[in-house]
């Protein structure tokens, strides 16, 4: 045979075996839990949720920071206290308020003692 048969017989099968390999067909069934959803519905509704706090006291002496905190949570038991720096004051804040509605009943009750007292939302870390 000579070269040129060669590579035409050649040709010829490649092209035969290429036009009857056919890729395999499936079905893939996932059987999971159904809490799975839940807990991924519970994931995406903490991301998005929005958090109130209240801004009580600030200033650049840490010491007074945390002797409002003391007579903040003397005064005011029900919320978490907490300082936080925030260049360059050391700045008290107050509650984990999950609607504006309860941070404003809160802001009422402290804006007694506390005139200065503002709502707002701290930036949430992106993770």
């Amino acid at each position: 045979m000579s070269t040129k048969n060669r590579y035409i017989s050649a040709l010829i099968l490649i092209l035969f075996f290429a036009f009857n390999l056919s890729a395999q067909e499936g079905q893939v069934k996932i059987d999971q839990d159904s809490d799975i959803d839940r807990l991924l519905e519970y994931k995406k509704d903490i991301k998005t949720t929005k958090i109130y706090k209240i801004q009580v006291y600030q200033s650049v002496d840490p010491d007074k920071a945390q002797r409002e905190k003391l007579n903040f949570l003397n005064s005011y038991g029900e919320w978490p206290v907490e300082i936080v720096w925030n260049t360059p004051n050391y700045k008290v804040w107050v509650g984990n308020f999950a609607t504006r509605l309860e941070a404003d009943r809160a802001l009422a009750k402290i804006k007694k003692d506390y005139m200065n007292a503002i709502i707002f939302q701290p930036k949430l870390d992106k993770k």
